[in-house]
């Protein structure tokens, strides 16, 4: 029984702790500016572009019959005004999870990488401020920005006061999303109080799991001590006093 009541005691300062990160990131998500905590700051609608030549465009059924690939599915898309067939090889569930691409130029049927030149091109029409891009990185994930991406990335980082960073999908040309300081920081009580120190990038995750379990142990310890308490004769009622 000492070690059932020494366990509960030390279970009793953790979950106690615990509980305090909580309250505090709860306190700091109900203070908190939530258009700020987005990163959008700077984000834009990118232009409108202009219209496709359809007479140009290949036909889907051509550029199939090359891939050596299974494709999933195809479709029509526009990058910097300039139309390409996305095909599809490995489809997840969202688009941040893994999928595998193949990006062709809907003219020439030529095969397309988005490079360093055309990531940054494509983070700029979507960046409504006017600094200037101090660096762009291709990087894979997991990346700290967005826990979430499970898929390659280009990261241009422009020089404005908030340090924000664009991230372009490597294979698609999709906007995974805009990032900068004040979204770090709001992410960092998100990772508090959903104890997400890895990269799950939600409350899905191990430590959660693992905390809930010595929240059981200090509520089953709490209990067997109640019991004891109650057999001894420790609880009296008003009458029996």
């Amino acid at each position: 029984m000492k070690l059932i009541k020494s366990l509960h005691k030390w279970l009793s300062v953790l979950v106690a702790l615990q509980l305090l990160v909580w309250l505090g990131s709860g306190l700091f998500f109900n203070l908190m500016d939530h258009s700020k905590a987005r990163g959008n700051e700077y984000r834009i609608k990118a232009p409108e572009s202009v219209a496709i030549e359809h007479e140009r465009l290949l036909e889907p059924s051509v550029l199939l019959k090359r891939q050596t690939k299974n494709v999933n599915s195809i479709k029509q898309i526009k990058l910097l005004d300039q139309p390409y067939y996305l095909l599809n090889h490995s489809r997840g569930l969202y688009d941040h999870f893994y999928n595998e691409y193949t990006l062709l130029n809907a003219h020439t049927g030529k095969l397309k990488v988005i490079d360093d030149v055309m990531a940054t091109k494509l983070a700029q029409q979507t960046y409504g401020g006017n600094a200037a891009i101090s660096s762009s990185n291709k990087i894979s994930s997991p990346f700290d920005d967005f826990p979430k991406e499970k898929n390659a990335a280009w990261q241009i980082n422009f020089d404005d006061e908030l340090n924000t960073s664009v991230y372009i999908d490597a294979s698609s040309g999709r906007l995974v999303g805009h990032s900068n300081d004040d979204k770090r920081f709001a992410d960092f009580f998100f990772m508090l109080h959903f104890m997400d120190y890895g990269t799950v990038g939600g409350f899905n995750n191990w430590q959660i799991i693992f905390f809930a379990l010595l929240t059981l142990l200090f509520c089953i310890t709490g209990f067997i001590w109640t019991l004891e308490l109650l057999i001894e004769g420790r609880y009296k009622t008003s009458r029996e006093s």
